[in-house]
Parts: C-alpha cells; sequence; structure tokens
C-alpha cells in the first residue's frame, strides 16, 4: 500500500519529498558534526588538534583533558551538586505545576480564570533580576541550595500546557469514578497521573534540562565553593587556563598553556552533556506526545 501511495505521487510531490529529506539530511549533519568533533577533540593531544585538526590516529589520542578535569575534587562535587540541584528543581517543578494545571482544567473552578489572567500577567511581566534576588535574600535563601530550586521552578507556560492536557481527557473517566465513591483525590492519583505521562516526562525534561545547563543562578547565590554546581565549576576551570598575557613570559608555555584550555573545554563540553545524552531516549517516546499537545486546538 505505501509502495502504491508512493507512485501515485505526483511530481511536484515527489520533489518536495526529495527536498524534505536533503533539508532534513543537512540538519542532521549540522547537528552530528560539531558533536563529533567535539567528542575526538577532548580525546587528542592539544598540539595535534591545534596544529592538524582532528585526527584518528590513536597515538595522537590522550586522556590528559579528563585526568586534569577530574584530578580536582570539585568536579566531582559539582556534579553530584548539580544532580541535586537538577533532580530536586525537576520534583519541585513537576510537583506544583501538575497540581496547578489539573486544578485550573477544572471547568467550573472559581476565579479559575482570574487566575489564568494573573498567570499570564505574571508571564510576560515580571520584576528582573534586582527585585527577584532581594526577595531570594530576605527569605533567607542566598548561599543555601534552595536559592537555585525554589526561584523558577513553576513555569506559567508549563502550567497551561498542563491545564490543556488535563482538559483534553475525557470527562467520563471522573464522572464513573464519582459515581463509584471516588474523591477528587482519589481519582487524581488513580486516573489523572497514569494518563499524563507524557506531559509530566515532557516538563520533568524541560525543568531538568533548564537547571542542569544554569549556572549564572549560581553565580549570583552562591557564595560557598562546596555548594558549586558542576557548569560554574567548569566554567572557573576554563577561565583559569586561559592565561592573560602578561602572566608568562615563555611564548612557549603560554601557547601550550591554550592548546591544553582548548582539549579541556571540549572534555567539560562531554562531561557535562553526557547526563543529558543518556537521559533523552528514555524520555523520548513520551517527549513525542507531549510536545504535541494543545496543538490541534
Amino acid at each position: 500500500m505505501a509502495a502504491n501511495h508512493l507512485i501515485n505521487n505526483s511530481k511536484a510531490d515527489r520533489f518536495i519529498l526529495l527536498l524534505n529529506k536533503i533539508i532534513l539530511s543537512l540538519l542532521v549533519l549540522i547537528i552530528i558534526v560539531p558533536l563529533i568533533y567535539v567528542v575526538l577533540g577532548s580525546f587528542l593531544q592539544p598540539s595535534i588538534l591545534v596544529t592538524r585538526g582532528l585526527s584518528l590516529n590513536p597515538d595522537h589520542w590522550t586522556l590528559d583533558g579528563y585526568i586534569r578535569i577530574f584530578q580536582d575534587g570539585s568536579i566531582v562535587r559539582g556534579f553530584f551538586n548539580s544532580l541535586f540541584y537538577a533532580g530536586s528543581f525537576t520534583l519541585v517543578s513537576v510537583t506544583f505545576t501538575v497540581l496547578a494545571g489539573y486544578s485550573l482544567s477544572i471547568k467550573d473552578l472559581v476565579g479559575g480564570k482570574a487566575i489564568i489572567i494573573f498567570f499570564l500577567f505574571a508571564m510576560f511581566f515580571n520584576g528582573g533580576m534586582i527585585p527577584t534576588y532581594l526577595v531570594v535574600r530576605s527569605l533567607g535563601l542566598v548561599n543555601t541550595p534552595w536559592a537555585l530550586i525554589l526561584p523558577g521552578s513553576i513555569g506559567i507556560w508549563n502550567i497551561i500546557l498542563c491545564r490543556t492536557f488535563f482538559r483534553g481527557l475525557p470527562n467520563e473517566l471522573k464522572e464513573a469514578a464519582r459515581i463509584d465513591g471516588a474523591s477528587d483525590f482519589r481519582i487524581f492519583i488513580s486516573i489523572i497521573l497514569p494518563l499524563s505521562k507524557p506531559i509530566i516526562f515532557v516538563i520533568a525534561l524541560f525543568a531538568f534540562i533548564g537547571q542542569w545547563n544554569s549556572y549564572f543562578n549560581a553565580m549570583i547565590y552562591l557564595d560557598d565553593r562546596s555548594l558549586y554546581p558542576l557548569q560554574l565549576v567548569l566554567r572557573e576551570i576554563l577561565v583559569q587556563n586561559e592565561v592573560p598575557q602578561g602572566m608568562i613570559a615563555d611564548q612557549l608555555a603560554r601557547a601550550e598553556m591554550q592548546r591544553m584550555a582548548e582539549m579541556i573545554k571540549y572534555s567539560s563540553i562531554v562531561v557535562s552533556s553526557l547526563p543529558l545524552m543518556v537521559m533523552y531516549p528514555f524520555f523520548q517516546k513520551y517527549f513525542e506526545k507531549g510536545v504535541m499537545v494543545g496543538s490541534l486546538k
């Protein structure tokens, strides 16, 4: 049937399909080629990477970049700090976003429209960085893990996505459960949540990635180096390996340090991206469903 369908396509249709394949292939190359370059570059000797570029010769490979960044215990500590921050941030974000979205999905909710308007206003207009910092400081959260977990954990757009998803679920399921004597809490736990895996996993993926890649809030709110996340630790390593012109008199030593900084940069990118690349395949089937929430509406 598929073959007959392709045969019946007009020349214009076949041209468009071919053009789409070419464009998608180019997009894949745009994504894959830099990724391969970074991974291979993280294993190459600095002198080879700078003078010759990529090389598949095993004699030119080295683990010095990874050894260097893991010699400092702050890397391991920052890695587990980032896991804790991203995991806690995701848990808080998913919990309150799903609860808010389900509550606002109830059509006869008193004041539901006013709450939505208030949320939309807060999504487009916020106080900014300085008022947010003053609030965080007044709550005593500065230099604590909560300064990275609580602020920004609830996204208005995610609440709207959840609300749209919950409204798309058959209302007959809830009515049948109420006839059987189930409470609203029982309906939410036993019926709504099992059907909401796509949107929950999408929100969790967005929240985890956003928090994992974040370092700016840590720069603002954290003073204790033992609380630094991985991204901030890696940023400091890169900065420390960029030697100013006046610090080293030997031109060769300065050049070698710059080559080493280039290799460490690639190794840092691989280390910081590895958890996301490992996690995404497990979320992919839910991600494809969840991102289409509300598209027909």
